[in-house]
């Protein structure tokens, strides 16, 4: 039995072979309609969310799978003082596999230490969204036709960003990637990414403050919002929310085969007058996020695929 904290739990050849399968997934939906029949997910979310749970959900139902769980930890045995061990202890004698959000970063690991099931990672605080680099390694690659040779500009909260740090971790993997972090000071990427990840294995990165100086050069331009929740206080929030907000003017700087993702959802960081340029791929990104997960969920459970 396996589960995914991490993008790093998959091999480079184990991940080629779940994007090729989500692939397959998009091109040919009704061969895997029926895979997952006699198959339950229980999606436990303490934090909100609406694309993760929604999409893991639309995932086990296009296998033809049931859908259990809770979206808040106030709906849940949480609210009574109910340990996560114990949670995942009971939810495994109700489904086949769990999804798991937790604001605590090592919440879901500590459930896969006494699960019976597979437990996967949808989200621990600010550290780690595995399936969301999934979503975004499919997304690139099948728009760019590769994940190696790539310019790639990370911009806005790259401190709290989990969806950042994940995908940096999973993108250092593939030859002659180089990265433009664009941040204010306050929000740059945490120290134990840029040393122990980019400096480590000798990855080119430069960090910017400025957008325009940066666009120009990308490949993929990946945009975060600031993250009100990650923050201590209203005022330092305020500050920092406006502080990129990507337009037609500045993307008039960027390469016509540049294209723009974005984890979603988003605040004001891209002005809605972007949505109609073909670069914007972040509603496409979301569609991804549901053939991905449709690929791990077949892959944790170890179905049998159909010819």
């Amino acid at each position: 039995m396996r589960h995914l904290m991490s993008p790093l739990d998959l091999s480079v050849p184990e991940l080629e072979k779940l994007l090729d399968l989500a692939s397959d997934i998009e091109k040919n939906p009704k061969k895997y309609a029926h895979t997952c029949d006699d198959k339950r997910l229980a999606t436990l979310f303490y934090e909100p969310s609406t694309r993760t749970r929604l999409s893991f959900e639309a995932a086990m139902m296009n296998l033809g799978g049931k859908v259990l769980g809770f979206s808040s930890a106030d709906s849940s045995s949480a609210a009574k003082g109910e340990t996560v061990s114990d949670t995942i202890r009971v939810v495994s004698c109700y489904a086949d596999i769990c999804a798991m959000r937790h604001p605590k970063e090592g919440a879901p690991l500590v459930a896969s230490m006494v699960s019976n099931i597979p437990v996967i990672n949808a989200g621990d605080g600010g550290h780690q969204h595995p399936t969301q680099t999934l979503t975004d390694l499919l997304t690139i690659r099948s728009l760019k036709g590769r994940l190696d040779n790539l310019t790639i500009g990370l911009c806005g909260d790259l401190k709290f960003g989990r969806t950042v740090h994940s995908l940096i971790e999973a993108l250092v993997r593939y030859p002659n990637v180089k990265f433009v972090l664009i941040s204010p000071e306050e929000l740059r990427i945490p120290s134990y990414i840029r040393e122990d990840v980019l400096k480590k294995n000798n990855i080119e990165f430069v960090e910017e403050e400025r957008l325009e100086d940066a666009i120009p050069d990308l490949d993929i331009l990946y945009m975060t919002r600031v993250q009100k929740e990650r923050f201590f206080n209203e005022e330092d929030y305020v500050r920092m929310k406006d502080f990129y907000i990507l337009d037609k003017q500045k993307l008039s700087l960027a390469k016509d085969d540049m294209y723009i993702l974005h984890p979603l959802p988003r605040v004001n960081e891209i002005a809605v007058e972007v949505d109609n340029d073909p670069r914007a791929a972040y509603f496409k990104q979301a569609q991804y996020g549901v053939y991905v997960r449709m690929a791990l969920i077949l892959t944790l459970l170890e179905v049998e695929l159909p010819c």
